[in-house]
């Protein structure tokens, strides 16, 4: 029994008084069998409260409230409903504050739960994370969504900002009572929710009011669940001035590329009055005009500065590229002083299923993950520019299982029969319980892993069950149920306790970065053939932006991006690309 362990069973047991003398080594030998004997009946009565009370019930990863349940019961707990990993510290595991529903602050208290169950919920399936929320960031969180509630739609400050929108007037001098950032969707999931929390972090960092554009046959209803208390965060499609943002690209001339093209927003000292709305383009193509990555700099942002109305299109994870702009460096430092934790903590916020979606969630976890172990997430991807076969990407990712002992070796003998009557002997105790969850558009890569081990069994004793909630062939974004099916599976793999995921994939990003872990990454192949080595854990749990400015600001010329800052290199997984690390 370790000392720690020691110290939760002591605070179970009558302390002996100390007043004045200190007891002789007789009478304390004479205590000590006393000692043992009331030792022993609680943690017996513990066992037989859980045997025969239901130790389902107290099972602690399950997401129930547990608060009431003491450090020294939860060891016990734990131990006898297999909980406790090996390696463990029993006390430190049984103290984590499994009940903060509101993750240190990050969430605000000012929602009604059944609006939203996995709000507060999801982190309870969590691993407990590791990264401390900075004050300065939840300070900036609540500052934020009063912005929102007195300045969203419905409200009368919205109301005359789309007046000034449709109808501006013809000397707009004055700064705008409030101002709006308007994101709109492009490219797959993953990519949509990874450019929404980057535009998240810019209205914080400039004070807009992000609004969600929900074009038609997209697939985003019933998707998300308002972020912002008193207040949503939904584009009023009914009575907003124009439309087609969708179709907006580089050559439009309202672009902020454009706009720095003509030498509008350079004044200082007497700026002409600013346009009523102009448009960012940061589309993976954005690095072909000249002034489009200029965005990431501080003049870039002075022609942004007063205009009232900003509308986004982005298929990039742009968040390092903000930690590029010098009038955002201090600001960045206080709200996220660990850089490699920013979607982290803004993906928390920002992103939480709509009960739709929390329901296929929740069902398939008790079903298949809740009384694991341990919860290994495989996510699979491949993609037309780095080509790979089925036989070689499952045996890339049995080789990064097995040789990082992430999953357990086979075992290569048949069963045991005894010599008498060629009856199998009774099988070994079952060790631990590993539920393999794998993602993919495809199923081979499961059913191959599955059948692995039904055919050979696990080495050790240890049991793994191999689940995949769908195979769907190809994506589909602009379905409302594909889209929910892939949300209710990045949540599945954010439980995961070790992820692997394939190199690029955003959907893997997302993954990961709400699990707060640093993933196994299946490098992408080399002449269609397996690498070596075949993963490499992730220097960050952070995502790559795939598409950074070529632009160096200090020097207005083209520059290397992975070498400007400290604390932004290239991508492991994605060469051209660069991501935050610490």
């Amino acid at each position: 029994m370790s000392p720690r362990v020691r110290m939760s069973v002591a605070r179970w047991l009558p302390s002996s008084p100390a007043h004045g003398k200190t007891k002789s080594r007789r009478s304390s030998s004479a205590v000590r069998p006393t000692l043992l004997v009331i030792a022993v009946t609680v943690i017996a009565v513990l066992l037989v409260a859980v045997v025969f009370g239901g130790a389902g019930r107290w099972t602690l990863s399950g997401g129930g409230d547990t608060s009431w349940v003491s450090a020294g019961a939860r060891v016990v707990i734990n131990a006898v409903s297999g909980q406790q990993r090996d390696g463990d510290d029993p006390v430190a595991a049984a103290v984590e504050p499994r009940n903060d529903r509101l993750l240190g602050g990050l969430l605000s208290p000012d929602f009604d739960d059944s609006s939203c169950l996995s709000r507060y919920r999801a982190g309870l399936y969590r691993r407990q994370s590791p990264h401390a929320v900075s004050p300065h960031l939840v300070a900036s969180l609540r500052r934020y969504e009063s912005i929102h509630r007195r300045c969203g739609p419905g409200t009368s400050a919205y109301e005359r900002a789309v007046e000034r929108l449709r109808s501006p007037p013809p000397s707009n001098t004055s700064d705008a009572e409030c101002r709006y950032l308007v994101w709109t969707p492009l490219e797959g999931l993953g990519n949509r929710m990874l450019t929404l929390t980057s535009a998240f972090l810019y209205a914080l960092l400039t004070d807009r009011v992000l609004l969600f554009h929900h074009p038609a046959g997209e697939g985003l209803r019933d998707l998300f669940c308002e972020p912002f208390p008193g207040s949503t965060w939904t584009l009023p499609e009914g009575d907003f001035p124009f439309s087609g943002m969708q179709g907006f690209n580089a050559r439009t001339r309202e672009s902020l590329g454009n706009a720095l093209r003509r030498g509008e927003g350079a004044a200082k000292d007497h700026p002409p009055p600013p346009p009523p709305w102009m448009y960012v383009h940061l589309r993976h193509d954005y690095n072909r005009n000249a002034n489009d990555p200029r965005f990431f700099c501080d003049d870039g942002q002075d022609a942004l500065r007063r205009v009232g109305w900003v509308v986004l299109l982005s298929d990039n994870y742009f968040v390092p590229g903000l930690f590029l702009v010098p009038r955002f460096e201090r600001a960045l430092s206080r709200m996220l002083p660990r850089r490699d934790a920013a979607f982290h903590h803004l993906g928390r916020y920002l992103l939480h299923p709509s009960n739709t979606v929390w329901g296929m969630v929740a069902r398939y976890h008790a079903s298949y993950m809740a009384c694991a172990n341990e919860r290994v997430g495989i996510q699979v991807r491949s993609f037309y520019w780095a080509r790979i076969s089925t036989d070689e990407l499952y045996g890339q990712i049995m080789s990064c299982a097995h040789g990082e002992n992430i999953l357990p070796r086979v075992t290569q003998q048949g069963p045991n029969f005894t010599a008498a009557g060629d009856q199998p002997q009774p099988a070994a105790r079952p060790g631990r319980r590993k539920a393999v969850l794998v993602v993919s558009l495809h199923g081979a890569y499961s059913e191959r892993i599955k059948d692995l081990y039904y055919e050979h069994g696990a080495a050790g004793g240890e049991s793994v069950s191999v689940f995949q909630p769908t195979h769907l062939d190809r994506q589909r974004s602009g379905e409302q149920l594909h889209n929910q099916k892939a949300l209710a599976e990045m949540m599945l793999l954010s439980f995961s306790d070790v992820v692997v995921t394939s190199a690029a994939s955003t959907f893997g990003y997302v993954g990961h970065g709400l699990a707060g872990l640093r993933p196994w990454v299946l490098m992408s192949p080399l002449d269609k053939k397996v690498p070596d080595p075949p993963c490499r854990l992730a220097a960050t749990i952070e995502p790559c932006f795939h598409n950074p400015p070529n632009y160096d600001c200090r020097t207005r010329a083209k520059g290397d991006t992975g070498k400007i800052v400290r604390h932004i290199r290239h991508c492991e997984d994605f060469e051209n690309g660069v991501q935050l690390v610490d």
